[in-house]
């Protein structure tokens, strides 16, 4: 399961195609220019299950930055807002 996390420097959204709040997240890092990647879990049950073993969560998306999960879109956006997400992304590996 450490794997699906990621590690220090790395950001990983995990996604589906018609999801819009994983449009809106994918955005947001788009715009911060920031290097992600995003993993499309909608032939994946045994990511989805592992990804609820990690954040008790079964929606889309889920975005883990240095390790660590930070929730899913309207996180993100309330990282951004509260001024805390440019921070986290400023250690991020090219």
């Amino acid at each position: 399961m450490e794997e699906l996390k990621g590690k220090q420097g790395e950001i990983k959204i995990y996604t589906t195609p018609w999801c819009p709040y994983c449009v809106r997240a994918i955005r947001l890092l788009d715009k911060k220019g920031v290097a992600y990647e995003n993993i499309n879990v909608s032939s994946e049950p045994e990511i989805r299950a592992s990804l609820y073993q990690i954040t008790r969560q079964t929606s889309v998306p889920q975005v883990f930055i240095h390790g660590k999960s930070v929730g899913g879109c309207d996180d993100l956006y309330a990282l951004d807002a509260a001024g805390n997400l440019d921070g986290l992304l400023s250690q991020v590996q090219p």
